[in-house]
């Protein structure tokens, strides 16, 4: 919020020696919007948000966490490293309401777990989308950090397109970086923009750094949620690479006519992976897969089903300025 302070020069002052009254009512204006802007985000989504108690059994104790109630029939997304292998599940509203809830399921892969509450009249959150954020915006993370319950804190987006290893040992992708604090029992609760949609899942922070902190996008999360209530699973195909979301060049945008201004790039290569043996090098960027566009990686995940498991599919790759086809034969994914 730097630049609501304006640095005053000593003409700038009054008499007394203190900036004039417009100074002041300038930056109140500014940081009243600011607050609004928080404090509406917060109403909106707050009556949504759950404090989640786990029992794992008695010689395993418990844990906690954050969720949010995200359809009307009482769905509820949180983190799978929160709620894994649990034997009960409580969960406590902003009103004092105490339910129970169910694991539906969950995919450590994306650390994303679908509960379902029997409290049926529970506040619903308002889903955004993360496809279309911007550095620098607001954001806002609402949860329950060492058990002090709905607690509320306020940042930027720090950094889009973030991968980090998940709690499977993959690598998870399409993560969202803040500097609005999450401390251990965030986890699972919702990351808003300033009209209260959600935006992320709360997934973890950096210990012993400040301000680096990491959320699931909800893009991501909307498409494990369909997966899980579809199959009761994640399923999934492999083809071998590490990847990023990037932006693509004007100018080839313009010449080939692409459908879309962005695409994957492969960081890197397992060397005996499908993408490997058909010819894909490491800076590849892949448009299109099985003839679906592909702009980000969420859109690559949702490709990758099991039923494209040893059939050859048709890749678009712009791999410098030029337009390269490879075929692609995906692999089960390897435990």
């Amino acid at each position: 919020m730097h630049e609501f302070f304006t640095t005053l020069s000593s003409t700038d002052l009054d008499s007394s020696g203190s900036a004039p009254l417009d100074y002041h009512h300038h930056d109140g204006e500014l940081l009243d919007a600011y607050s609004r802007a928080v404090t509406s985000a917060v109403d909106r989504v707050s009556p949504a948000v759950v404090n989640i108690d786990v029992r794992n059994g008695q010689s395993r104790g418990g844990g906690s966490g954050s969720g949010f109630v995200f359809t009307p029939d009482g769905l509820v997304f949180t983190n799978s490293h929160v709620v894994h292998d649990s034997k009960s599940i409580t969960l406590t509203f902003l009103d004092g309401v105490t339910a129970n809830a169910m694991l539906i399921g969950d995919d450590p892969d994306t650390d994303i777990a679908v509960l379902r509450t029997d409290h049926l009249l529970a506040p619903t959150a308002a889903l955004g989308n993360s496809r279309d954020l911007r550095v620098g915006q607001l954001a806002i993370a609402v949860g329950n950090p060492f058990g002090f319950q709905f607690t509320v804190t306020a940042g930027v987006v720090s950094a889009l397109g973030r991968s980090m290893q998940g709690s499977s040992g993959r690598m998870m992708e399409e993560i969202i970086q803040t500097d609005a604090a999450l401390n251990p029992g965030n986890s699972g609760g919702p990351l808003v923009d300033s009209a209260g949609r959600v935006i992320g899942v709360n997934t973890a922070t950096i210990m012993g750094a400040q301000g680096l902190c990491f959320a699931i996008g909800i893009d991501t999360a909307k498409y494990i949620a369909s997966q899980i209530l579809q199959h009761g699973r994640v399923r999934r195909s492999w083809i071998g690479i590490a990847a990023q979301n990037v932006p693509l060049p004007r100018r080839v945008v313009y010449e080939y006519k692409l459908a879309a201004s962005s695409g994957v790039m492969a960081t890197s290569l397992d060397p005996d992976g499908p993408a490997a043996r058909a010819g894909m090098r490491d800076g590849d960027i892949i448009l299109r897969f099985a003839n679906e566009s592909i702009a980000a990686i969420n859109e690559l995940h949702k490709v990758l089903t099991s039923e494209r498991v040893g059939r050859p599919h048709p890749v678009l790759v712009l791999r410098g300025v030029s337009l390269v086809d490879l075929t692609v034969i995906p692999a089960a994914r390897p435990e």
